[in-house]
């Protein structure tokens, strides 16, 4: 598949370097620095230039290009981009935007702005925060087979019950899949008498039932069943559009603005939302608030700088769990360092929602982890899948790749795989693997 991508940030770098392996990828960026870094960081071809310009996209060769991604910072730039793509070939495009208001445009008729996908980087990133404040002891969670399945990501702390235990031993759920460790940053595929450590960060599969009882044993204190009392730090678009949706769940999240006029505006369109205007590195002010009693503070002010001052903050007061918006995606790992129990990086939420589309259209669904080591994917088998009438345990004994299946959808009903299950045609199978192999294993379904 040939692909161009314009812009050579955090979203275009990490998209091209999961294609590099497999398709034909050229990579424009206005910067020449950062074009020429790019092409000695990954096999793929770079050009300076404006991603706009008709002269531009043209020495790209972009009549050729099965796939157009439009990736930069700025999103009219995104937008004219996937317009000009469109008035002298025929791509596939993709736009990222963060403006809530272009997804809503384009979604009227799904052909605005010449765009064939859209993805609202902000809108995403407020989906995975409600998603991991419905399972409070997770640091990810996404949902698989049109909610009938989960994957959720624990870091197991020294004072959980199942540390020092065996998975076996705390894998005691029929419906649950343990499907990989991560342990000094190093992937590896448990087994029964693996012994659990304090730090590890364990990710299961299973029915979201399943899920939310093992996350019971990984951490009681912290799983008192769905959060309710959720304090957000800065009316933001994410933190805007975070409240806004625990809203449809029938939660009353409270946020904190400081500007007068944002905070005003928040408390029209959130009904269900108390609007606190207030500085909200004021100590006193969060404990007169009972900041500190919450069961999970959001911090979603618009620079790094103050949400991590206000998680520390948070955390000082004596809140249990703390989720943290950061934007450069150098700075999560020192958020997750001090203690910040999830990061949620909007580049990365958005770079992993387009490279779904990079999967052969196979994928159906797809969860980058811990820095792209392995991925969670949803593939739907069909008739020409190598996969079809063989066992479980065949299929993994002839791939030299860490491949464990999660779970197999049929019929719109759960299975919970075993060594001697045969996949059939229409299965959705959720398989955690080795980023190395997924093309491969794309290939294959």
């Amino acid at each position: 598949m040939r692909t161009v991508i314009v812009g050579a940030g955090e979203v275009g770098t990490s998209i091209a370097g999961s294609l590099a392996a497999a398709h034909d990828v050229v990579v424009i960026d206005i910067n020449p620095n950062r074009a020429e870094q790019l092409k000695y960081d990954l096999d793929v071809m770079t050009l300076t230039g404006d991603g706009t310009s008709l002269s531009t996209l043209q020495t790209a060769d972009i009549e050729s290009a099965d796939l157009f991604i439009a990736s930069t910072d700025d999103d009219r730039t995104n937008l004219v981009a996937c317009e000009t793509a469109k008035t002298v070939a025929d791509p596939f495009t993709i736009a990222r935007t963060k403006s809530v208001e272009y997804l809503r445009t384009w979604e009227l008729t799904e052909k605005a702005f010449g765009v064939d996908f859209m993805v609202c980087s902000d809108l995403l990133s407020a989906e995975n925060i409600v998603r991991v404040t419905g399972l409070p002891s997770a640091v990810d969670v996404d949902p698989f087979a049109g909610g009938l399945v989960q994957m959720a990501e624990f870091e197991i702390g020294s004072e959980s019950p199942v540390e020092g235990h065996t998975v076996a031993e705390a894998d005691r759920f029929e419906s649950l899949t343990f499907a990989g460790l991560f342990r000094d940053d190093e992937l590896t595929l448990p087994r029964g008498d693996t012994v659990i450590q304090a730090g590890d960060r364990a990710v299961v599969i299973g029915s979201p039932e399943s899920v939310r009882d093992f996350s019971s044993d990984i951490a009681p204190k912290a799983t008192p069943g769905d959060a309710d009392e959720i304090v957000i730090i800065g009316g933001s678009e994410i933190g805007y559009q975070t409240a806004r949706l625990l809203e449809e769940r029938d939660l009353s999240p409270r946020i904190i603005e400081q500007n007068h006029a944002r905070a005003r505006t928040l408390a029209e369109k959130l009904p269900n939302t108390l609007v606190m205007e207030h500085d909200a590195t004021d100590t006193e002010f969060l404990g007169r608030e009972h900041v500190d009693e919450a069961d999970i503070v959001i911090a979603a002010l618009d620079s790094d700088e103050r949400n991590l001052l206000v998680s520390m903050l948070a955390k000082r007061l004596g809140t249990d769990r703390v989720v943290a918006v950061v934007d450069s995606g150098e700075y999560v790992t020192l958020f997750e360092e001090i203690g910040i129990d999830v990061a949620i990086n909007p580049r990365q939420v958005t770079a992993e929602e387009i490279t779904r589309f990079t999967h052969g259209g196979v994928a159906e669904n797809i969860a980058v982890l811990e820095g792209d080591q392995a991925e969670v994917l949803e593939l739907e088998l069909t008739d020409s899948s190598e996969l079809i009438g063989r066992p479980i345990k065949e299929i993994a004994a002839n791939i030299a790749a860490d491949l464990v299946f999660g779970a197999i959808t049929r019929n719109r009903e759960m299975i919970t795989p075993r060594g001697d299950t045969e996949l059939q045609v229409g299965d959705h199978i959720i398989v955690f693997v080795e980023s190395s192999f997924v093309d491969e294993l794309t290939t294959m379904a």
